[in-house]
């Protein structure tokens, strides 16, 4: 996708505001990679979370000024904590905290503001910028954040991709399609953990090998760990390894997997960096709507998606191959229960394998 801005529209400095959660920074990856494209000569910051600044930088490379390989899309990285930060907001050491960050983001004087999450808090960050227009959904996640808007663009698309990129398409000032662009080169690529990542797969003996994983931001969206473990038994009687990628948190889901297997995937935990390396080299990714799928899907390996309760149209795998597994029995809600979905009990190993294979063999 090469985009140009409208003749005459000159814009220097861009604040992209997203700040959470793993999937949602990814998706928002191809609108900043389209405003790159169109305003190449343009300052782009972004602010996030601490939490999820890897995603953007790697943690030896500066966060600002010369963009390379371990930084290769955003000019510089405002980072906030906002939930350690309510803990203790009238200690001094937050206060000075907030207050050099806060210096940073008004002192790069930037020209527009992109608020690409929706929320109160994200739109109220992005007009406290000192950006002279803000952009953001005209019906957004959260209703109110749209008060702070200076520019309310009707969204676009179903997928939120798609919906990302129509944003970003107001402010070029121009039409695109909606197919979003090849976004794996501008994830960070950090040669430790590339070194890392080969040398714990050779510790294992992990050659070729498809990523498993049994998490998922809350229980509703979880399939049954062992049917984890009975998908990674089946593929390696196929003769393909199964890592079991698992965060904080995760280890009993991870363990009942693993236990399934017969112990032939291995428990593998990584660091954002890490991940990234590894599934660079992955052949196939099975799991939920979770980060490490859009990940995968980000670095277009193929992805078998098992959906529950989330509306794959809208938060599905995007721009890879891939094949979505969703019962009829599933009805599209975004609470945050712990109870697995009905629906997904009545997806079972035998589907996924098939699927696994279907992908594989093309």
């Amino acid at each position: 996708m090469s985009l140009a801005p409208a003749p005459g529209k000159k814009t220097n400095r861009l604040l992209i505001v997203r700040l959470s959660a793993m999937g949602d920074v990814i998706h928002t990856l191809p609108a900043v990679h389209a405003l790159r494209e169109a305003f190449p000569q343009a300052l782009i910051g972004w602010l996030i979370e601490e939490r999820w600044a890897d995603l953007l930088c790697a943690p030896r490379s500066p966060r600002r000024g010369a963009r390379s390989s371990l930084r290769p899309l955003v000019d510089e990285v405002h980072t906030v904590s906002l939930k350690a930060w309510g803990k203790s907001l009238v200690s001094i050491p937050t206060l000075q905290r907030v207050a050099t960050i806060w210096n940073d983001v008004r002192d790069a004087g930037y020209d527009a503001a992109l608020d690409l999450q929706g929320a109160m808090r994200s739109a109220v960050l992005a007009r406290w910028s000192g950006a002279g227009v803000i952009y953001g959904a005209a019906e957004p996640r959260e209703t109110p954040a749209s008060l702070w808007y200076t520019r309310k663009v009707v969204v676009q698309g179903r997928h939120v991709i798609e919906q990302n990129l129509s944003v970003a398409a107001a402010l070029i000032e121009r039409s695109m399609g909606l197919s979003p662009p090849d976004i794996s080169c501008d994830l960070p690529r950090d040669l430790k953990a590339e070194a890392d990542i080969s040398e714990r797969l050779a510790e294992h003996g992990i050659g070729n090998f498809a990523i498993l994983n049994p998490g998922a931001g809350w229980g509703a969206k979880r399939w049954p760990a062992e049917r984890y473990g009975e998908v990674a038994h089946r593929l390696a009687e196929q003769g393909l390894r199964s890592i079991l990628n698992y965060g904080p948190g995760e280890e009993e889901l991870v363990g009942s997997a693993r236990a399934a297997s017969g112990g032939t995937a291995q428990a593998m935990s990584c660091s954002i960096t890490e991940l990234i390396a590894l599934t660079r080299r992955a052949r196939l990714f099975i799991g939920g709507d979770t980060g490490p799928l859009h990940l995968a899907a980000a670095l277009r390996v193929p992805v078998v998606a098992i959906y529950g309760p989330t509306d794959p149209a809208r938060n599905g795998p995007y721009g890879t191959r891939s094949i979505v597994l969703r019962s009829p029995e599933s009805v599209t809600t975004y609470a945050r229960r712990a109870a697995a979905d009905d629906g997904l009990f009545a997806i079972d190993s035998d589907a996924v394998v098939a699927a696994a294979e279907k992908l594989l063999s093309e």
